[in-house]
């Protein structure tokens, strides 16, 4: 595998959605595709309501173009693109809801959990039955690919944990989307380094994580502030089944922590805000969460607190390198 094979995807999927983003962007807005912007959030986000969104459209179909050149004998594709393509499908039903039948909810907790699970039933059901891939995972610092500790699972544990990672992370990349280009940066790091390892690993999933790359990087161009256009639920859920589903393809579903720490911040806050608020009788533990909106209270520039994750997330991409090459 030479590096052009790496270079090729990346610069295609590049060139499609620098193509793209000015033809959908506009007709996003012609159809009246317009972000809700909560009453509830940072005040100085209230001037972003009607820009366009669902603008993961443009995500989904540079990565499903670039990638399907290279699917024919190579099976580790689909699984990875059927997650992105799966979740962001759901994303795309939730925009759909919240912006065109005006329901500002979008799908019900319940409903979004069971479509969830669906299209992470299908990828666990490929992944054991259709590649053969055994139910393990490496750990950090243990050694290295070849001769690191992989921890083998029940297949029953194993199910469960891979619907854990799944639905963790999807959630996770959707609470992360919530300033201009903050989700879209973070993202385009984990693109890169899932790239790098597949690219080391010579991995069949490296034409998806390249794609990915290629795809953010243009739409980056028109998502960085101020935003010409959001990614939506559209785009945030299906970047958290490509993280996934690339991790698990990988045997490197706990790295997502590290590199994906963002993500898991994200959630965290959530998770400590509303328990700290009912156990307290009405107080916060942050100014707002998810965390990034607690930054812009205490004073941050939206574009200081992008920059800020962005190089946290730099510095866990490295941390993660060293996890998988060291130890043992």
């Amino acid at each position: 595998m030479d590096y052009m094979s790496v270079v090729i995807p990346v610069l295609m999927a590049f060139a499609v959605s620098i193509v793209l983003c000015p033809i959908i962007i506009p007709f996003l807005k012609k159809m009246k595709f317009g972000q809700y912007v909560r009453e509830d959030g940072p005040r100085e986000h209230l001037k972003k309501a009607g820009t366009p969104t669902m603008g993961g459209l443009i995500i989904l179909a540079c990565t499903t173009l670039i990638s399907l050149i290279y699917v024919r004998g190579n099976s580790e594709v689909l699984p990875v693109l059927f997650a992105t393509l799966g979740f962001g499908l759901i994303g795309f039903l939730d925009d759909y809801i919240k912006v065109v039948l005006k329901r500002s909810l979008g799908l019900t907790p319940w409903q979004k959990i069971v479509l969830q699970a669906v299209v992470a039933g299908i990828f666990i059901y490929y992944y054991l039955f259709k590649l053969g891939y055994e139910p393990e995972f490496l750990v950090p610092f243990s050694g290295g690919i070849t001769d690191g500790l992989y921890i083998s699972m029940p297949l029953p544990v194993f199910v469960v944990f891979v619907y854990f990672v799944m639905l963790g992370t999807v959630n996770g990349t959707n609470f992360t989307d919530g300033l201009d280009g903050l989700a879209s940066s973070v993202t385009l790091l984990v693109a890169i380094f899932f790239t790098v390892v597949a690219y080391g690993m010579k991995s069949g999933i490296m034409p998806v994580t390249a794609s990915v790359a290629g795809s953010l990087m243009g739409f980056l161009l028109y998502n960085v502030y101020p935003a010409s256009v959001f990614m939506g639920d559209t785009g945030s859920l299906a970047l958290g089944g490509f993280v996934s589903s690339a991790a698990l393809m990988l045997k490197l579903p706990i790295f997502i922590v590290i590199v994906g720490a963002v993500y898991l911040i994200e959630v965290l806050s959530v998770i400590i805000q509303v328990v700290y608020f009912k156990i307290s009788g009405g107080k916060r533990f942050f100014k707002m969460a998810p965390i990034h909106h607690h930054f812009e209270q205490c004073g941050w520039q939206e574009t200081k607190v992008v920059t800020v994750f962005s190089m946290f997330t730099v510095i866990m991409c490295l941390i993660a390198l060293a996890a998988l090459y060291l130890g043992g």
